[in-house]
């Protein structure tokens, strides 16, 4: 057992889902898995594991933003052994050709967070990238199942709110497909264990349009987003 989680060694799968929300990791064990059974709770964090077309997968809760998420990501590498990681969540489109409901992946995640220049003495710049062959896996299973999956850069933010000025059309200038809050500490997290991730995220909201999805249809609109994610961890 961690400080965060209260699994047994064997607990959790080698490939585990990494939904923000903890109450969207229960809807995905209940609607994904097969014999899903909670390995932990606290904070009210909760993880599962189950079977997906016969092959265990988990899905643990991170939290929101990069600290959160590199705690349960940190633990989940180091302490139980797993090999592949997958944020499954929402993100703010900043490019004209993605809609809302359309599923990103991104392959690297810029950030404004100070996590990587302390991890490096603030000597280097690092790059997260993800995994290329977990990334053609799901662009493979995208295309499977008839679903256009844009695939570029994610932005990972430290704020949600801010007071700082808007950066969204210079970032949608150099090729930022989306604005998330997680993805660039799962990606470095992954490459110090010598682990695969990657970040699939549906748009919830297009910032420089101005639009959102209503609340109620956020849950169903992720289920095309967890079924590549599914796919791809099991192929």
């Amino acid at each position: 057992m961690t400080a965060h989680i209260s699994a047994e060694p064997g607990d959790i799968a080698e490939s585990v889902l990494l939904p923000g929300d903890p109450l969207r990791a229960k809807w995905i064990a209940e609607t994904f898995l097969t014999d899903a059974e909670c390995y932990t709770q606290v904070r009210n964090m909760f993880g599962y594991t189950g079977t997906y077309k016969g092959k265990r997968v988990s899905v643990q809760g991170t939290g929101m933003g990069q600290p959160s998420a590199s705690i349960y990501t940190h633990e989940l590498l180091d302490v139980y052994g797993v090999k592949t990681v997958v944020r499954v969540g929402s993100a703010g489109a900043i490019h004209d050709d993605i809609e809302l409901r359309d599923v990103v992946a991104g392959i690297g995640a810029s950030t404004n967070s100070s996590m990587n220049r302390i991890r490096f003495n603030g000597v280097v710049d690092y790059a997260p990238v993800a995994d290329f062959g977990l990334l053609r896996s799901a662009v493979d299973a995208a295309a499977a199942r008839g679903v256009n999956l844009h695939v570029g850069q994610l932005y990972s933010s430290d704020t949600f709110y801010t007071d700082a000025p808007d950066v969204e059309a210079k970032l949608a200038d150099y090729g930022i497909l989306a604005i998330e809050m997680e993805a660039a500490a799962i990606y470095t997290l992954a490459a110090k264990f010598k682990a695969r991730a990657l970040a699939l995220c549906t748009i919830s909201d297009h910032i420089l349009k101005g639009t959102e999805l209503p609340a109620a249809d956020r849950q169903e609109s992720f289920s095309e987003m967890v079924e590549i994610a599914l796919d791809a961890v099991t192929a």
